[in-house]
């Protein structure tokens, strides 16, 4: 039996209904598996998928007035491990929330961990998984397999009611994480038996770093109901910057030095609401904006901040999909293991994750776990005048494909 973790970006699938038994965490060797590795269908549009479920997800979760930042990514690398143990209308459910076949998310999957984990210039970057799984829940080998083979998850035996188990998984994480997100579970309930978790850690360095002085220059910022605040402000004054003109908003990427990642900025335009803006945004709406971007003279100003979001992402899964996962009467998880006398379904998907950005670059970490319970436009001659001094959307993206790795809203920096 084990459990499995996710660094930075932590996944936690919780399964919950057998009774935890077991003493300390213990690694389980990786058996030799009989499944393979699906490869991505040319003709497939997996990059589309995934980036229209992180809008969904960063819609959905958004609380107005509140910063909120998601990695979509290790949603759905911790999700993704959780749907190869789903059958029936559970397994639809998956489908449905992701856009894609079980074959195609684990290649997806599969990829992401590869790309991202081998990325250059002075990126730092870890994403890993694991599953922690109680004496008392037994796990199909064929979903082990799975697991080990596409997703690299390592396995532990584990009492998931004990405080030593909580601290392992905590101390995981925290290492996982560079210490960015060091607690990511107080405790597990009663009836838990597995936990899935992806955890992500980012630090990336931009290819042009703000060189002007910040250490005693603030910023306004207003917030949509007129607060305001008084951020440390970066600029480099004006420069040639890769600018985005689009419809109701304007922005820039700003490259990292690993030539594959940037840090996309948007900021509506004046007298358009977040609300109002994000409603259109669907999948190809990042790629498209990527493509639109071109090199003009700008003159750029950007808060230095840092912001954490942490809660539960159960009801906004249920509400885009995934509510049979969590319905004890309906969720299938037959595929994943048994205990004696009961049925899984998801007890609940924990999300947590930081964002630092400052003259150098962006250090991110996000924590997912799903905790299982057993229960019965052409560059202006001018310069153009770019400030993110009100509420705005950022994001990690890939320069390539635009899929967000991180996506998020700064709307309040007092």
């Amino acid at each position: 039996m084990k459990k499995h973790l996710l660094p930075l970006f932590l996944c936690l699938s919780l399964l919950t209904g057998c009774a935890a038994a077991g003493a300390a965490a213990q690694s389980v060797p990786k058996a030799a598996g009989d499944v393979s590795i699906p490869v991505l269908d040319a003709d497939s549009h997996p990059d589309t998928s995934y980036a229209a479920f992180a809008a969904e997800l960063l819609r959905q979760s958004r609380t107005e007035g509140e910063n909120t930042l998601l990695s979509p990514l290790s949603v759905m690398l911790a999700l993704g491990m959780t749907a190869n143990g789903a059958s029936g209308e559970t397994l639809a459910g998956f489908r449905s929330l992701f856009g894609m076949d079980l074959d195609a998310l684990n290649a997806y999957c599969a990829s992401a961990l590869s790309t991202y984990s081998k990325l250059g210039g002075s990126t730092q970057a870890t994403l890993v998984n694991s599953l922690w799984c109680d004496p008392d829940l037994t796990l199909e080998d064929r979903f082990v397999a799975r697991c080990q083979q596409n997703y690299g998850a390592e396995l532990y035996q584990a009492d998931l009611s004990s405080a030593a188990t909580v601290k392992a998984v905590n101390d995981w994480v925290k290492e996982a994480t560079k210490g960015l997100i060091p607690n990511t579970v107080d405790q597990f309930s009663e009836d838990a038996v597995l936990a899935l978790v992806n955890a992500i850690y980012l630090n990336n360095r931009f290819e042009r770093p703000f060189e002007a002085p910040v250490s005693d220059w603030e910023m306004d910022f207003t917030a949509e109901d007129g607060t305001v605040s008084h951020p440390k402000g970066m600029s480099n004054g004006i420069r040639t910057e890769q600018y985005i003109a689009a419809r109701k908003g304007q922005g820039v990427v700003l490259p990292y030095d690993d030539g594959h990642l940037g840090f996309l900025l948007m900021l509506p335009d004046e007298g358009v609401s977040l609300t109002a803006y994000l409603a259109s945004w669907n999948g190809e709406t990042a790629g498209a904006l990527l493509k639109a971007r071109q090199e003009a003279r700008v003159s750029l100003v950007v808060p230095k901040f840092e912001v954490e979001w942490s809660g539960s992402l159960g009801d906004t899964l249920a509400a885009m999909g995934l509510a049979d996962a969590f319905d004890p009467s309906a969720a299938d998880f037959s595929a994943m293991g048994s205990v004696p006398g009961k049925s899984l379904c998801v007890g609940d998907v924990i999300h947590k994750t930081v964002l630092k950005v400052n003259e150098k670059g962006t250090e991110a970490a996000a924590v997912t776990a799903a905790v299982m319970k057993a229960t019965s436009a052409a560059p202006a001659e001018d310069p153009i005048v770019l400030r993110f001094d009100r509420p705005f959307v950022c994001g990690i993206v890939d320069l390539e494909t635009g899929a967000p790795l991180f996506l998020g809203t700064v709307e309040n920096l007092t």
